[in-house]
Parts: structure tokens; sequence; C-alpha cells
């Protein structure tokens, strides 16, 4: 059973229309919430820090851009900054780089979600949120293939239905959930992992 696992971490993956979303999610993630959050959301590669302000006024964790080389850590919210591909190293650490965009973004949540499955194994929840290309499913794949729990967003509860529909199609989640029961559902495995 799914909610038997010891995870580790959260990945989370949005592109346009995933603001709405991760404000259905993030906000009710408690302070003891024993799982580091890693998001990549596409953004513009000028984007000022305001996001990061937006999502840290609202959340009970601290929010934060990832640093190069910084140890992972629960209670903590890490977005990609903007204009760089986030990767988790093998030793839970991470590393940004400014390589080719995929799916014409960067950061991607492909390279971000690959990463972490190989860094987390059966120990990564992975979920795709609303946007508009297919950037996230080969990643979700990724995880499920390395017995990781796999969430997308219901295409109909998304502003922009591709991106969690791509995901559905290519990587059959274990989950398909509007954004407010991901919440419910991560508070819940937590739940159990402390148990």
């Amino acid at each position: 059973m799914p909610g038997a696992r010891k995870y580790q971490a959260v990945v989370i993956g949005a592109s346009a229309g995933g603001t709405a979303a991760l404000q259905k999610i993030l906000p009710f993630l408690p302070a003891n919430f024993p799982l580091p959050v890693i998001i990549a959301q596409h953004l513009h590669p000028l984007q000022d820090g305001a996001a990061i302000i937006h999502y840290a006024g609202g959340s009970a964790l601290a929010v934060k851009d990832a640093d190069e080389k910084e140890a992972i850590r629960a209670g903590f919210v890490y977005f990609a900054p903007p204009n760089y591909h986030l990767l988790v190293e093998d030793d839970r650490t991470f590393s940004l780089s400014v390589d080719a965009k995929v799916h014409f973004t960067r950061p991607s949540v492909d390279v971000l979600f690959e990463s972490a499955a190989d860094a987390y194994d059966a120990g990564l929840i992975g979920i795709v949120l609303s946007g508009a290309n297919q950037d996230g499913a080969e990643g979700l794949l990724r995880i499920k293939q390395r017995g990781g729990l796999t969430i997308a967003q219901d295409p109909q509860d998304a502003e922009i239905s591709y991106m969690p529909k791509s995901a559905i199609e290519i990587a059959n989640p274990d989950y398909i959930l509007a954004a407010d029961a991901i919440s419910k559902l991560l508070v819940e495995l937590a739940a159990r992992r402390a148990g």
C-alpha cells in the first residue's frame, strides 16, 4: 500500500495555472510537516523574488530559493531559482545548472524529478500540477519506476489541463486529485510516516 512507505521528500512541478494550485497546497502543510518540499515552477527568467515572498506569506514552512550545494532539510519549501535547472544530488544537496532548456523551459520539472528519483528512490512523492506543456510527465514516470508515489492534479481542477493530462497518460500516477485533496493526502501520508 503506497501510504505504508517511509517517504523522505516531496517534489512538485507547476507551470501555467500552477500558482493557484500551489495556494491550495502549501498553506495547508503544518509547521511540523516532516518532508522537504522541492518545487520547479515555470516562471519568467527575470522573476524578482516576488513569488517567494508571496508563498512565504501563507506558509507555516520556510520558503526560499534553493542554493547551490545546500543540504535539503525538512521544514523548508525550496523553489528552483528562475532560469536555473534544479537537481538533487545523491548526498541530498542541491545543484543548479544553466544547461539547455528542456521542453522550452528552465527550470525543467523533468530535470528535478529525474534527479530526485535517483537520489530518493521509493522515498519520493512526485506531484504534477497545472501547466501548458508536458514537462514533468517523463520525470513522474521515473519516480514511479523507482518505487515512489506519484500524483497528478485532476485535469478538471487545473487551470491549464495539458501538463497533468500528459503526466496521467505517460506515468499512470497512483492518485489523480484536486489540489485541495493533494494537500490533505500529503498531511495524511506524513502522519503515517511519523506513526
